[in-house]
């Protein structure tokens, strides 16, 4: 994910690593809306078992996600009017119950729930805040596989953080598009909203006449109504955390073309941003083989990107395998969101506190481009950044990467000096160590989660070193490490 720097150096419209202010987000949480709908008609609650609980106890959300069960899939079908804003959805949530179940939660946010169904029978529903409450006519065994449907209507919200970045359900001048980083996803689709939870996708959205509408994963079919209305289906094999889900809408120029080895790209421009994104559609296979070759195979079954015109947007999103552009990007933001494909969505946080794990390896892969393509060195950026003279190096002191605060957790450290970590882990260890850590890493957690105490014991195992020391100054270090520390033997 980067913010809008708006001017690059060479003059061109660019976005930059996004600051946000994440002051706003324990308010966001604390939200507390009206209940809205009663799906089963007061269903009685089983006596027996107990309720999941609300929140997976992250670090710093600890509200975000729900425990009790394992999601296995979502069946997501969207009828959506871009006039009005008027959303109609049906949930299908399929999961695995990982202790006996009286009672689950799923965060929603906003919409009206009209009927729930556990198992093809009629289940309560309590809402309250960002949490909705769903109890079944009999409790869940421990190890069984349920089926949850939820019908639901009305208007989706979007998100402002304290930074007036927009998240959740976002109109467009001509359409909308739902981002979820890291919780606007609740906005449009009842689900266990954190990383450490994921599921493959079936996305249905139907739309007016002369709409185009983008999801995750691979387009299996399209469908005319002969009222003109078309529905899209889309479908995501691999695991993916709910943040990555995204539906765009709009009047989009798509074209569909091949890797040199054969993996789909699917590239949808809004026409006002086309001329500007004229090497979109080349640079990604570019950069799609170039990260093969560095980080191992690609991840998914697909690639592409969504170039919007979205000025109340002012970052970009890695959404799986399609990265969300609000306006035409500049080729080094093609790189970092596509590099997150590895890092960050194949390779996810198994809590926000590792943010730094999805951020630094886009941002350092950004500074590899760099040299590759005629500018500075890695070596040189590294030094601008120490130095303080790159124009993104200016707060990435203010904490610690592998520490981030609740409210800050993707500000400048996790992105500019977790590449530093990087830089240095890389100096220390030897460039054929370094990249065949990054391959191992790559290979181990696909399609997984992982945590920075498993990247720490990777590097060392592979290296032979003892690297605490330089974990401890760069990653977890309060102050700024003196100029040449740390050296490694």
């Amino acid at each position: 994910m980067r913010t809008d720097e708006h001017i690059s150096d060479g003059g061109r419209r660019a976005l930059a690593p996004r600051r946000l202010l994440r002051g706003a987000l324990p308010a966001v949480l604390l939200l507390v809306a009206a209940c809205t709908g009663d799906g089963g008609g007061g269903v009685a609650a089983a006596a027996a078992g107990q309720p999941g609980v609300a929140g997976v106890g992250d670090p710093l959300f600890p509200r975000l996600g729900n425990g009790g069960y394992d999601v296995r899939h979502y069946g997501l079908t969207l009828d959506y009017v871009p006039e009005g804003n008027e959303l109609h959805g049906i949930a299908v949530v399929k999961a695995r119950a990982k202790q006996e179940l009286n009672a689950f939660n799923l965060d929603f946010k906003g919409l009206k729930v009209r009927t729930a169904l556990v198992d093809g029978k009629s289940a309560r529903v309590s809402r309250k805040g960002d949490e909705m409450t769903v109890t079944p006519r009999s409790t869940i065994a421990k190890g069984d596989e349920f089926e949850a449907k939820i019908v639901y209507d009305g208007t989706p919200q979007r998100l402002v953080d304290a930074d007036d970045g927009k998240e959740g359900w976002v109109e467009t001048d001509d359409g909308s598009v739902s981002l979820g980083e890291p919780m606007g996803s609740m906005t449009w689709f009842p689900g266990n909203h954190h990383p450490s939870d994921k599921a493959t996708y079936d996305i249905d959205v139907t739309v007016p006449k002369g709409f185009t509408a983008v999801a995750n994963g691979e387009l299996k079919r399209k469908k005319v109504a002969e009222d003109g209305r078309t529905t899209f289906a889309w479908h995501t094999a691999e695991p993916m955390a709910s943040y990555l889900a995204s539906v765009a809408v709009g009047d989009f120029t798509v074209s569909e073309t091949k890797t040199k080895n054969g993996l789909p790209v699917y590239v949808a421009l809004d026409p006002d941003e086309a001329e500007r994104s004229k090497g979109v559609e080349t640079l990604i296979p570019k950069v799609v083989e170039w990260g093969s070759g560095l980080f191992g195979p690609y991840p998914f079954s697909g690639t592409g990107a969504v170039v919007d015109n979205n000025p109340d947007v002012d970052y970009a999103l890695e959404t799986q395998a399609k990265p969300y552009f609000p306006h035409a990007p500049d080729d080094l933001l093609v790189v970092h969101e596509l590099v997150h494909q590895w890092f960050g969505n194949s390779v996810s946080p198994r809590t926000w506190r590792d943010m730094w794990l999805n951020e630094s390896f886009p941002t350092y892969a950004e500074w590899m481009w760099e040299e590759k393509t005629g500018g500075r060195t890695v070596a040189k950026i590294f030094q601008d950044f120490y130095d303080g003279t790159d124009k993104l190096s200016k707060n990435i002191w203010d904490f610690p990467p592998g520490s981030p605060p609740a409210d800050d957790v993707s500000g400048d450290p996790v992105y500019g000096r977790g590449a530093m970590v990087l830089h240095k882990l890389r100096v220390a260890v030897g460039d054929k160590t370094f990249f065949d850590i990054l391959r191992t890493w790559t290979k181990e957690h696909r399609h997984g989660n992982a945590e920075t105490r498993e990247f720490i014991d990777l590097c060392e195992k592979k290296s032979g070193k003892d690297l605490g020391k330089l974990f401890e100054s760069w990653l977890y270090g309060k102050a700024k490490p003196p100029r040449g520390a740390i050296t490694v033997p």
